[in-house]
């Protein structure tokens, strides 16, 4: 029996594997870890004030419902094509090459960029945490030298460099390369210490929330179009989204993970079902014990706790789980990145120096450690608002293309064997595609102008390097031989 989806025309010879050492448990840790962070510390309080009020606990299910069919998309492919790259491979598998460069190129602002702006935020928790301590450091190198909102207001600070951002970023670039077992262990710990604490907060929170709090449950719309009522509902769904792209750094993980076929789809549908379960419990006391009018701060969760005098114990706790969880989210962003690159390195894409392995610690280690100091110079001199909003948009249009794929795998491999099979497909992919569609098109008009900047760069080095080096084809899609 053939195998319909072999790897046809490699362009890059690996004389060293990347190392199979992840399972279940590894796969749904990396997912919370990339996933549980500024959607538990900053979103939730922030979206409840200005859009939502406590039917953001709703908002949260909406957005978790359209990841959902995404997940379940992603599940079928990486059992089917246990790889490194996550969408950029699957998209390479089902349509084509330039369509892989492109989602490959976007993935880059998931992940790369992603890294880069958790560290910026990183470093507010950790300057409060030496504030508490009665330790002072000197402002300039804690801030961004480059600050806007825009592409044309852009403009210097004053400031040198976001210097704790910069080693974050470098640190976790040094645990990366070391190994992926070692790896896998710190992001467990970082986990651990995040989860149980966000977990004592409720448990210690739920007793004192007031019903009054959470009435009424949906605002009444003000007259402008997402400032409370359903609209408001709809709009803070597509901000609290973001809260979300963690999951997908599971799929991402398929070529060092012991059973693909079987521990993938579990990892991501598990650390989904992880996150929304924490998000929604965690809005209830933040959202029951204070008045979600007050809650548009930077630390929501610690303010709320420090207005009922016998939940100020859990201050500290909290700002270190916050910056624990900033940090292993920041560790699966740039896990993510290094593997992409070298799927597409290894695809001929990038040069081949982007898919060496090293022997030793079987990582691709340069290209860790490339994409790592990269993230790190732009966490040092970029601010979170101009980093942010270049996220989300490369996250839908790679959660889009899965579900794309997965239906063109549907037609042109109906027959082949599927480990793990998306249910109704014809339903669960397009409602992917409609729901992450229309989250993307209520992105800002600035989002989509910078989207086509780094799109003109990456069609500069596709049509210069890339169309003259990669295969135009990687897979054999076909069905089964009986």
């Amino acid at each position: 029996m053939s195998d319909p989806l072999r790897v046809l025309n490699p362009v890059v010879a690996e004389d060293v594997q990347l190392h199979r050492a992840l399972g279940p448990l590894h796969l749904t840790l990396i997912g919370v870890g990339a996933a549980i962070g500024a959607g538990i510390f900053v979103i939730a309080g922030t979206v409840s004030a200005q859009h939502a009020g406590p039917s953001v606990i709703l908002s949260f299910v909406i957005a978790a419902t359209g990841c959902f069919f995404a997940a379940l998309c992603y599940a079928e492919l990486a059992a089917m094509i246990p790889q490194a790259g996550s969408a950029y491979t699957y998209t390479y598998a089902t349509m084509g090459r330039f369509m892989a460069w492109f989602i490959g190129w976007n993935m880059v602002l998931e992940f790369g960029v992603s890294a880069s702006t958790v560290a910026a935020g990183w470093s507010g928790y950790f300057m409060n945490l030496l504030h508490w301590f009665g330790i002072s450091y000197p402002e300039a190198w804690a801030n961004a030298p480059i600050a806007g909102t825009g592409i044309s207001d852009m403009h210097l600070t004053g400031a040198v460099m976001n210097l704790p951002a910069f080693v974050m970023l470098l640190l976790i670039t040094a645990i990366l390369v070391i190994g992926i077992s070692q790896s896998a262990r710190f992001n467990a710990a970082m986990v651990l210490v995040k989860v149980g604490i966000v977990l004592l907060v409720v448990l210690f929170g739920l007793p004192y929330v007031q019903a009054a709090n959470l009435t009424p449950f949906i605002p009444p719309n003000t007259g402008v179009w997402g400032h409370f009522g359903t609209s408001g509902v709809l709009a803070a769904s597509g901000t609290v989204f973001f809260a979300y792209i963690g999951f997908e750094t599971v799929s991402v993980a398929a070529q060092e993970t012991r059973k693909p076929e079987r521990d993938v789809a579990i990892g991501i549908l598990a650390a989904l079902a992880i996150c929304t379960s924490l998000y929604v419990l965690i809005s209830i006391v933040l959202i029951g014990i204070v008045d979600f009018h007050l809650l548009d701060v930077a630390d929501p969760v610690t303010f709320a706790l420090e207005k009922v005098p016998e939940l100020r114990w859990l201050v500290l706790p909290v700002n270190i789980a916050a910056i624990a969880g900033l940090i292993s989210v920041a560790f699966g962003s740039m896990y993510g990145q290094s593997r992409v690159f070298y799927g597409m390195a290894r695809d001929g894409f990038l040069p081949p120096v982007f898919a060496r392995v090293n022997p030793r610690y079987r990582t691709p280690a340069l290209c860790t450690v490339i994409t790592g100091v990269v993230g790190a110079v732009i966490a040092a001199l970029f601010p979170l608002d101009i980093l942010a909003d270049l996220v989300s948009i490369g996250t839908l249009m790679a959660f889009i293309s899965v579900c794309a794929a997965i239906l063109v795998l549907r037609h042109t491999a109906p027959d082949k064997k599927r480990k793990f099979r998306t249910p109704y497909v014809w339903f669960t992919a397009p409602a992917g595609i409609a729901t992450c569609g229309l989250m993307m098109f209520s992105l800002s008009n600035g989002t989509w102008a910078r989207l086509v900047v780094w799109t003109a760069i990456g069609l500069v080095i596709y049509f210069s390097y890339s169309i003259r080096h990669a295969a135009p084809f990687k897979w054999s899609v076909t069905n089964d031989e009986s």
